[in-house]
């Protein structure tokens, strides 16, 4: 098995493990800093899908990169003209509309554009 399989085989139970600890009084607030969890519908199953992803906030814009994008397929919801997105920020629910971009070297960068607070 490749390693890109591995970590994909095993990335539900990794996801359970950064959210919790993302949840812990010491660790936690570190951890918040550069990783929080999104929540979308899903274009073509119309459910609700939370996951963690690495981020940056700058203002009111919000940079995720999606990192193996061509091993995972939740950033294709944003293609195009995007979709709404919402993402928890200091134990606050932000909603926003989101879009999904490659550069020509295949990184893939979705920018969320966050509404009013």
């Amino acid at each position: 098995m490749t390693l890109a399989g591995s970590l994909l085989r095993h990335a539900g139970s990794f996801n359970s493990a950064v959210m919790t600890a993302a949840g812990l009084p010491v660790i936690g607030s570190r951890i918040r800093k550069h990783i929080t969890s999104i929540t979308y519908t899903g274009r073509r199953s119309g459910r609700t899908i939370t996951l963690p992803v690495g981020y940056r906030l700058s203002g009111d814009t919000v940079t995720i990169g999606v990192a193996m994008p061509d091993e995972k397929s939740w950033w294709r919801n944003f293609l195009g003209d995007g979709a709404p997105m919402s993402i928890r920020l200091d134990d606050e629910e932000r909603t926003g509309h989101a879009v999904a971009t490659r550069d020509d070297r295949g990184r893939v960068t979705v920018v969320l554009r966050l509404g009013p607070a």
